[in-house]
Formats: C-alpha cells, structure tokens, sequence
C-alpha cells in the first residue's frame, strides 16, 4: 500500500468535491439489472433528490449505483460516481457528469461519506454492508459528522437490525447508537428527514 497514493487519491477527491452542495450518497447492490424493481426504485430515487437540488454520490458502477446516477443525471443536479480500479475491471456506468477514480476502498467511503448529509442504503451483498458499518463506525466514533442513515427495505434489513439490538443488550454498543438508522419503505420517509 503506497501511502503517496492514499495521500493523492484523498486530495484530489476532496479538491473536486469540495463546495459540490447538497449531497446524497446510495449505496446498493451491483449486480442486479436495471429492470429489476429495485433498480428503477433507486432511478427514481435519484430523479426526486436531483430535483430537490441535491447531488447523487454513488460508487459509479452497474446495479443499484447506475440507476440512481441515471435518475440524477437526467435532472437538474449532478450525478457524481467514485469509481474503483478492481482486478477485473469495473467500468464506470455512463450517467456520470463527474467520474473519480480510486484504487482504494477505504479513501472511496472516506469520500462518499465526507460530502454527504444523507446516505441511502439498498440491498447489497458484502460491498454495501462493509460501507454500511463503516459509515456507522465514523459517525458513532464522531470522525465523520452526524448524518442521516436511511436503510431502504425493512424486510432485507430487519435481520442486520436485530443484530445490532442483541450487540446493544450485550453492551458492545450503546443503545443510542440505533437511533442513527432509519427503516424505511418509501421515499417519502426519506425526502421528508432529508428536506429537513
């Protein structure tokens, strides 16, 4: 690991991002089709933050991350992607007005997170639940400001939930720290905390 190039890729996101405004990152799954409904649930996700003068931050790969940069890119606010060099390359999808490349995910979450006052979690695989806790991990440890915390889907994530709860009676965490996630269903739930 070549700390010059954390050093970079932390700077140049911070330079591009700074002073971007109001800020949404959605995190989701990959690996699902565009056709998939929660696909065009994140597209119109995307479409109703972008109107509201809010940019949408994603990974910038396929899946969840294309469909939500689509809903934006296609309205008023920007669509920004934080893509990742993998060994088999992941292609930055193409509803991008900005792309920035990374090569670690550790300085990719740090920025995704950084500009963000809402996050927006869908059903993912180990991806998003690593962002998931580390996102948790640097709002509850106060190295990142306190932000919103939406989790779409309450059958998907109602298991995680009960972890964290049986976490808290063991007292591995505070029980105020499940005050900083939010189950939601619709967008309205979402729209209504964030616009607030």
């Amino acid at each position: 690991m070549n700390t010059e190039v954390i050093k970079s890729e932390l700077d140049r996101a911070i330079s591009q991002l700074d002073g971007l405004g109001p800020s949404v990152s959605i995190f989701g799954s990959a690996r699902i089709s565009q056709s998939d409904p929660l696909a065009q649930q994140a597209f119109q996700l995307g479409r109703l933050l972008s109107d509201l003068g809010f940019n949408v931050l994603t990974g910038a790969g396929p899946g969840i991350m294309q469909a939500a940069n689509q809903g934006a890119f296609e309205r008023k606010s920007k669509s920004i992607g934080l893509n990742i060099k993998l060994p088999k390359e992941q292609a930055p999808n193409p509803y991008l007005d900005e792309c920035i490349l990374f090569e670690h995910f550790f300085t990719r979450k740090v920025a995704l997170i950084k500009q963000a006052d809402a996050c927006v979690f869908f059903p993912g695989g180990f991806g998003t639940a690593d962002e998931l806790l580390e996102v948790l991990t640097l709002i509850q440890t106060r190295k990142n400001k306190p932000i919103k915390l939406f989790l779409f889907g309450t059958d998907f994530w109602s298991p995680i939930i009960s972890w964290f709860e049986s976490l808290a009676q063991l007292g591995y965490i505070d029980k105020t720290d499940l005050e900083l996630l939010h189950l939601v269903d619709d967008f309205s739930q979402i729209i209504n905390d964030i616009k607030r």
